[in-house]
């Protein structure tokens, strides 16, 4: 146990380093790591298992700020933790380049587990983080080696218990029984436009007792009953835990308990006013002599257990060698050799999410890391894996996950899942869905997280259901997130190389696009090599105009629609018009490819009509003036698929009716 002298020390140093750094960037929010000060010290000198020495340590605990606006506070507690962020990278907060920004980056800054600042993602991925622990602990613990053995702890503000995604993932972090996740609520009651009684007044430890959770209440600045909440938290096995820690924003400064603190400057005065009261030199960025002799002592200890650890890990893979493969594996993600071919050929027509559903029972035997679920759709986006168990409370062993109706949240813990590592994760929803964790999807973007989104019903073709549930604008809108790749295959082998393509990318996260209808089985590709992949292409030719003949048009469409481009371009050609049909799966992969390819596929010389189902905007980057566009601009209608396709055009003689315009402006 440290001494609570020097946690104090510790925390007002903290206190110091935060608000001058705020001060010198002229930017930043000063109430949390003031107010929470204490929280923190405590977690990081005494609670925590890590090693700033190796940062990527497996068994190390893991830290999740889900208040990311209090960066500040995470940054002082790495610095003097001994992470490499050098003091001058403290003095350069939220400057260009710096890896202090003003949101926590994954990826740029050591020791930052995930990007936060959008409230309540972070417990989200916190609960991802947990479940990925107790998954692999049920996978990989033999008696006597607890190879994986840690806990997640989480600090969240108020801001963070009213955001909606925060409660569907601790609703399913209680059902699930994560007991080593551990949540501390900064409970200052201070929000961006003042008290949080103007529009927050729940009794948020009962909410939290209600979803199965272990709940404590403690003064957070009392380190004794802080130290004690914690062990019970600890404790407590069969249960996340929420200690809700009483605290005041900005504390010891002269804008303490005042909402003005959270989100700017305290002012030079006030600085200057808060080290005067701690009794803190003028000296910039000062850190005490004893501070920095606590925190190498520290050290020190922090890399003899990670190193106890290690030991213990180079045993078990002695003992256990093929466990130690299957680890080394899943962790870096690697593929089985050959997987292509042993994965089903499609020889009828089939929806795109049947398709989808065959691949992925072929590739769950061939990846043993592969796990996913769905948000209460796994019936109809075909993402049961067949032949394993469900998690469950207490059973952590099976491969698939019931995320429930929480489309949001589980995007948040997927998100988790993939940053704590082990597994390859997939989620599951309509396309149309696809809004509800749009944020989640592109903060996965944003960290380079390789998780696989599979979203089905994916037009008007959906039909019945009608325009609440017919996607127009959703997939141009998800190919706007930099970073994501949208996959919208045509028939069951694009499916099969969509999949492949997805698992292939490491520094990012793929959606693929799929059919509720039977598409039709596509030709042979035209100018690709034996074996190559179409979706890797982006875009491809998938009928050629007719020998000798420069192609009239070429007819561009995506998922369901090429089959209508290809019925289109047999009544054209029925009429002298020679046509080309291609194929563009991925159409931001396709804009990559050199100039050549994309001029041997689109020619120059032909007019080109884009096809798809949903807004046409996007499709500008590859049209010219005298190009044309069948695509949905308005929301649809309720009725059978087919009827709803008619009724917006979607037909081959619509499409070739419009095709002939074009064409005959293009003579004039």
């Amino acid at each position: 146990m440290v001494q609570n002298e020097i946690l104090e020390q510790v925390a007002n140093t903290v206190r110091v380093l935060a608000a001058e750094a705020i001060e010198k960037a002229k930017s930043g929010h000063p109430g949390l790591p003031l107010g929470a000060a204490e929280i923190g010290s405590l977690l990081f000198a005494e609670t925590m298992r890590h090693d700033p020495s190796d940062p990527a340590w497996p068994n190390r605990d893991r830290f999740v700020l889900s208040a990311g606006h209090g960066s500040m506070l995470l940054y002082a507690l790495l610095h003097l933790t001994g992470y490499d962020l050098p003091m001058e990278e403290i003095e350069r907060f939220r400057q260009l380049g710096s890896a202090t920004p003003g949101h926590p980056e994954y990826g740029r800054t050591p020791g930052v587990e995930t990007t936060t600042g959008p409230l309540g993602q972070g417990i989200g991925n916190a609960v991802g983080m947990a479940l990925a622990e107790r998954m692999l602990a049920e996978r990989f613990n033999r008696p006597g080696f607890p190879v994986v053995d840690h806990y997640t702890y989480c600090l969240a503000g108020d801001g963070c218990m009213m955001e909606g995604v925060a409660s569907e993932a601790a609703s399913l972090a209680g059902h699930l029984g994560l007991g080593k996740l551990i949540v501390m609520y900064d409970a200052n009651q201070i929000s961006i436009e003042g008290s949080t009684d103007l529009a927050f007044s729940e009794d948020v430890a009962a909410r939290f007792r209600a979803y199965g959770w272990h709940v404590q209440e403690v003064d957070g600045y009392d380190l004794d009953a802080l130290r004690k909440a914690l062990e019970a938290a600890k404790a407590e096995e069969a249960a996340p835990s929420l200690i809700v820690a009483r605290t005041r924003i900005a504390r010891k400064s002269l804008l303490e308990g005042n909402a003005e603190a959270h989100g700017a400057p305290l002012g030079e005065e006030a600085v200057a006013r808060l080290k005067a009261d701690l009794g803190w030199p003028e000296t910039p960025f000062f850190v005490p002599p004893a501070v920095r002799g606590f925190f190498e002592s520290r050290r020190a200890q922090w890399a003899a257990a990670r190193q106890e650890w290690q030991a213990l890990f180079e045993r078990w893979s002695e003992a256990y060698p093929e466990l130690r493969r299957e680890w080394d594996e899943a962790f870096a993600l690697k593929l089985p050799e050959g997987l292509a071919e042993r994965l089903p050929k499609f020889e009828k027509a089939v929806a795109t999410r049947n398709a989808s559903g065959k691949v992925l029972q072929a590739l769950a035997k061939e990846i043993p890391y592969l796990v996913g679920g769905s948000a209460d759709l796994a019936p109809s986006t075909k993402t049961y894996l067949e032949g394993y168990d469900a998690i469950q409370s207490g059973r952590y062993g099976g491969r698939n996950l019931h995320f429930g109706v929480r489309e949001h949240g589980m995007g948040a813990i997927l998100n988790g899942m993939a940053l704590h590592g082990g597994f390859r994760v997939f989620g599951s929803t309509f396309l149309v869905f696809s809004d509800y964790m749009r944020h989640s999807i592109r903060l996965a973007a944003l960290m380079g997280l390789p998780v696989i989104y599979v979203f089905t019903h994916d037009s008007i073709w959906v039909g019945e259901d009608g325009p609440t549930h017919q996607p127009v604008e959703q997939l141009e809108s998800l190919r706007l997130i930099p970073n994501l790749a949208v996959i919208r295959p045509a028939d069951g082998a694009e499916t099969a190389e969509a999949w492949l393509e997805a698992l292939r990318r490491t520094s990012g996260p793929t959606a693929l696009i799929l059919s509720r209808q039977n598409l039709p089985v596509l030709p042979p590709p035209s100018g690709l090599a034996p074996g190559e992949s179409r979706v890797a292409r982006g875009g491809y030719v998938v009928r050629r105009e007719p020998e000798g003949k420069p192609p009239a048009l070429v007819l561009v469409a995506t998922g369901s629609e090429v089959g209508l481009a290809l019925e289109a371009a047999a009544l054209l050609e029925q009429q002298g018009v020679a046509c080309r049909v291609v194929s563009m799966p991925w159409r931001e992969r396709f804009e990559e490819q050199p100039e050549s390819y994309q001029r041997e596929v689109l020619p120059e010389e032909a007019p080109r009509l884009f096809i798809e189902a949903g807004v046409g905007r996007g499709w500008w980057r590859l049209a010219r003036s005298r190009d044309g566009f069948v695509t949905q601009e308005t929301f649809g209608e309720s009725g059978p698929g087919h009827e709803v396709a008619e009724h917006f055009g979607f037909t081959a003689q619509k499409v070739a009716e419009q095709a002939r315009q074009i064409l005959a402006r293009a003579s004039q």
